[in-house]
């Protein structure tokens, strides 16, 4: 969907119709809306500046959800990368937006998918009625519930290559303004740089090194564990291992994520029909 403007009656950019400038009040106009746009990308620079000083690596991604959600209109923030099959979460504001992050997850359907599936931001305005409730109708129906009411997916990463999502939950419906927008784009910046900036390693406490993402995914490991599992068990491709775990998931109102420890710890097991 598309963002909405800030200024009433105003077209998305500093431009007049098709594109050609207006007359000396317009251009006033829009030097001013371009003086006022490098002022909030300012203010909003500082205020992730502040938010990420001090931190270890690993600590950023959640450093920089709780950023967005002191930017924006917002309640919650989490952060996924883009992995084959599910994506990964590495962070989360609170335990609502984890929530939400792993049942688009488990469902493997929802804003976020399509975010990191197209590259393109998707903007789900309303879950409670009209096209986004029913695009994903049951995402929706699980964001609803649990007090969410509007969901907004950035891409993290470039033209090219999509790397992840940053995901942002409302309470209540409603859109994104286009200075909304800029500041969610600019936080997802930031966090692609953090995500890809030290690929190698960082310094520990130890003064070794060590992975940087290392504890950020550990949960995901043992999915990709009990997705393992599940194929020896019922000799099935991984495709097919994790339609299964993610509908036992489904059925039993539970995530991917919970299903797939009592499969690693052998409380759960799959069985051929």
């Amino acid at each position: 969907m598309r963002p909405r403007d800030d200024r009433d009656g105003a077209h998305g950019d500093d431009t007049g119709p098709y594109g050609a400038p207006g007359g000396g009040d317009s251009r006033r106009s829009g030097r001013d809306a371009g003086q006022e746009r490098r002022h909030e990308r300012v203010r909003a620079a500082d205020v992730i500046a502040e938010g990420v000083r001090g931190a270890q690596p690993r600590e950023i991604p959640g450093r920089l959800c709780a950023v967005a959600v002191k930017l924006l209109p917002v309640i919650g923030a989490s952060v996924s990368l883009r992995s084959d099959g599910m994506p990964v979460q590495l962070s989360a504001s609170s335990d609502q937006a984890s929530h939400l992050s792993e049942v688009q997850a488990t469902l493997g359907d929802g804003p976020c998918m399509y975010a990191a599936a197209t590259g393109a931001p998707v903007l789900a305005s309303d879950l409670t009625a009209g096209p986004d409730a029913r695009r994903w109708p049951v995402f929706a129906q699980q964001a609803t519930a649990a007090g969410v009411q509007a969901v907004y997916s950035v891409p993290l990463g470039n033209d090219a290559v999509c790397v992840g999502t940053l995901d942002l939950y409302r309470a209540t419906p409603g859109e994104l303004t286009l200075r909304e927008l800029r500041t969610a784009q600019l936080v997802a910046s930031v966090m692609t740089v953090a995500l890809m900036a030290l690929p190698q390693g960082a310094e520990n406490g130890d003064g070794g090194e060590e992975p940087w993402l290392s504890g950020l995914a550990t949960d995901h490991d043992e999915v990709y564990q009990a997705i393992g599992m599940i194929m020896v068990q019922l000799g099935v491709a991984s495709e097919e291992a994790l339609a299964r775990l993610r509908a036992h998931a489904f059925a039993h109102n539970r995530t991917a994520l919970e299903v797939a420890r009592d499969v690693v710890s052998h409380r759960k097991r799959f069985d051929r029909d």
